[in-house]
């Protein structure tokens, strides 16, 4: 009994194992860091933008944002000593003149 042996075409078979692999293109990695939190911070610091920071506690906090680092934010407050706050303990921020419009009701 005599076999005949069939080959496939290379050119087919690297055809096959090159397609896959065009289609697996990564995607690239997203950065670490969006830099937003620097740029929302400097767009009011150089605004001067009086904000309302509640604490986690409850507490709410009113002034002007005068410098930030990794680890905490200045405020300077006109009617309380200026105050150095570290981001663990803000709950949220937002502008104050945005609490205005709900006062109106």
């Amino acid at each position: 009994m005599n076999r005949k042996l069939i080959r496939p075409d290379l050119s087919e078979v690297k055809a096959l194992q090159a397609s896959p692999r065009a289609f697996r293109a990564k995607k690239p990695v997203p950065p670490e860091q969006t830099n937003a939190e620097s740029f929302y911070y400097l767009k009011q610091m150089t605004n001067k933008t009086r904000m309302v920071i509640m604490l986690r506690d409850g507490e709410e906090i009113r002034g002007v944002i005068e410098w930030y680092d990794i680890h905490a934010l200045k405020v300077h407050r006109v009617d309380a000593p200026n105050i150095l706050l570290l981001k663990d303990v803000i709950k949220y921020m937002y502008k104050e003149n945005e609490d205005k419009g709900s006062d109106e009701d």
